[in-house]
This record gives structure tokens, sequence and C-alpha cells, in this order.
């Protein structure tokens, strides 16, 4: 009885693994085809399934059923660990070019900054650009939420804003082939590279408000100007690190967040871990509480002076999208500071 009890949990962690394990050879297995019907992939799928079914209807006792599949599973894990993410591939056009920084003293000179002109979400003209930034001129790091369907789930872009009026976001996408759709499932496996978009806000933002119909949210983190630049300094350098060993994206480990978090934590910046890194749709949340952005009103009003999109979505294709955008918040700002009464600070 107590062994029966042991197996138990063992059966159920193996079961997840060889469903993990069937999955992987089916999505990232040779995607050739056999016979012009099916793909390698699930043939081999399909063999790896049945020899398991047969392990467990045959061998005996229990325990060394559990061995058997557990080395299969070892195989498979060698293997998917073997897959080497490229660089060489057909890339959709707004992926195409990876940003390179060169950094020398507090001068960043930045390629492939992207600043596409949008008709619609995919009618554009592709715009790289090469821009210089001054690093002694970083005063603020906004982060901005974007949601798309479930309030659960948003896409977390980073902008660094500098004295001169630029702003430098970098947004932390898959980077897709021709034809390829992103997937929340394809993701967990190696489908996508990982690309971090250096861009304009005007670009990356207005995009996802504008032309996505996306709801979009920006928040000021609480970073010192010396802190902010150390984690430009670092996004730089991984950017940099891309164009030469590129990286699998992962939609549990190395997603548009958990890499944000993985960022802070190398310049010692990170918070302690909170299931909502993970369902980022109320990172926000997490940030008020820890007091990592502003703090000081209601979490509600707080969330409702951050919302940008009906200011993003009037804001033509010539304008100064990054002051537009930000306007009415710096009303508001200017307004608790003539009538300081209004806005008591709000206790955790």
């Amino acid at each position: 009885m107590i062994r029966k009890i042991i197996l138990l949990p063992i059966f159920f962690i193996l079961l997840m693994a060889l469903a993990w394990a069937c999955a992987a050879l089916l999505i990232d297995g040779p995607p050739s085809l056999l016979f012009n019907a099916i793909s390698y992939g699930q043939v081999l799928a399909f063999i790896f399934a049945c020899i398991n079914l047969v392990i467990f209807a045959r061998v005996r006792p229990l325990r060394v059923a559990f061995a058997y599949s557990g080395v299969l599973v070892v195989a498979v894990i060698v293997w998917w660990s073997l897959i080497s993410p490229s660089n060489d591939r057909n890339w959709t056009p707004e992926v195409a070019q990876l940003p390179h920084a060169t950094i020398e003293g507090d001068r960043v000179v930045i390629t492939n900054v992207r600043n596409f002109d949008y008709r619609s979400e995919m009618d554009f003209t592709p715009r790289w650009e090469t821009r210089s930034y001054d690093l002694s001129k970083i005063n603020g790091l906004d982060v901005f939420l974007s949601y798309w369907g479930s309030p659960w789930i948003a896409h977390t872009v980073m902008s660094w804003e500098f004295s001169d009026g630029q702003h430098l976001a970098i947004s932390i996408e898959t980077r897709k082939e021709v034809g390829e759709q992103y997937s929340a499932i394809l993701g967990f496996f190696r489908q996508f590279e990982l690309y971090f978009v250096v861009a304009d806000e005007r670009d990356v933002v207005r995009l996802r408000t504008t032309f996505r119909g996306e709801d979009v949210y920006r928040y000021r983190i609480k970073d010192t100007p010396a802190e902010a630049r150390a984690l430009l300094l670092e996004y730089l350098q991984l950017a940099n690190n891309l164009a030469d060993h590129p990286k699998w994206y992962n939609a549990f480990s190395h997603n548009c967040t958990t890499e944000i978090r993985n960022i802070r934590q190398s310049v010692g910046r990170a918070r302690s871990w909170d299931w909502r890194i993970l369902v980022n749709g109320h990172l926000d949340e997490f940030g008020y509480e820890t007091g990592m952005i502003e703090n000081s009103l209601p979490f509600a009003e707080v969330k409702a002076q951050a919302r940008i999109t009906e200011r993003a979505m009037k804001t033509a294709a010539t304008d100064d999208f990054s002051r537009a955008i930000r306007e009415e918040y710096s009303a508001q700002q200017h307004s608790k500071q003539d009538h300081p009464t209004k806005g008591k600070p709000h206790q955790n």
C-alpha cells in the first residue's frame, strides 16, 4: 500500500513528462513531409507514444516501466536541447533587421532602430534608422502594458526618456518567419527566436493602440537615472549578443516579462518573485504594491491616469507621439501640485 502511494505522484509526474515529450516531437520534430501527407515529427510522436504504451502494458514491476519511460523522456530532452536557434531565416519585414548598439562613454549609436510608417497593421513602409543617444540625459523609465484580449495577459514594453526629448522603446518579442503566426502553445516550444524590437514609441506603441486595437497603459518606473542607465546598457548588450548568439523565445522562461525580470535581476533591480510576473496582466498591481510605480493614490485612480489608448489613437502620423500620450498625465501632475490637499497618500 505504501509503495502504491509513493508510485502515484511519480506516475503523474512521468505522465506529464511523457505528454510534453510527445508534444515536443510533434511540434519541433523534423518538418519535412513523409509521403507528402504527414511530417516526420508526427511519425516520431506516434512511435514514441506507442513504445510507451507497450512498456506500461508489458513491463513489470511498474517501477521498471517507469524507469524505461523515464529514459525515453531524457532522450527527448537531450535531443530537444540540441535544437539550435538561427538568425538565417526568411523573416517577416518587421523583424528582418537586428539592432546593434555601439557604446562609447555616454554616447550610444544604435543601428536598425525601427520607425515604420504604418497605414494599417500589415500595410507599412519599412524604415530602419540609425540614432544617437546621450546616456547622461536619461531622466526616466516607463513601462507600457498592452492588452489585446484577456485582462490576465498583457505585452510589456520598456521605454527610456531623455531630457533632449528622445524616447527609446524596447519590446521583447518573437522573431517570426514569413507565414508564421504566434501561438501561445507553440511559444512553449522551439518555434520562435527571441527578438529585441528597438524602436521609436511612435512605432511600437502606436502600432498596438491605433492599428491593432489594443488597450495600452503607461507607468513611470521609480528607478533613478543611474539605475535606468544601467538597465538600458544591459538591454543593449543582450540585443548585441543576439546578433552572434541567437536565442529561443519561450512563453514561460524567456518572454516579454520574464526576460525583463531576468535583466533587472542582472543589474540588481529585481523584486521578489510573484505570480503576476507570469500572469502579467496584473503586473501593474504588483508594481503598485511594491512601490515600483506611483502608489500615492488608490490603484484604480493610478490605472485610470495611466491609460493612453484614446490619446494615442488621436495622434496623426506627423504628431510628436511621445509628447501627445504624456500631455494629459503632465497636466494632472501639475494640477496635483497646485492643489496638494486633493491627494492624500494612499496607505497600502
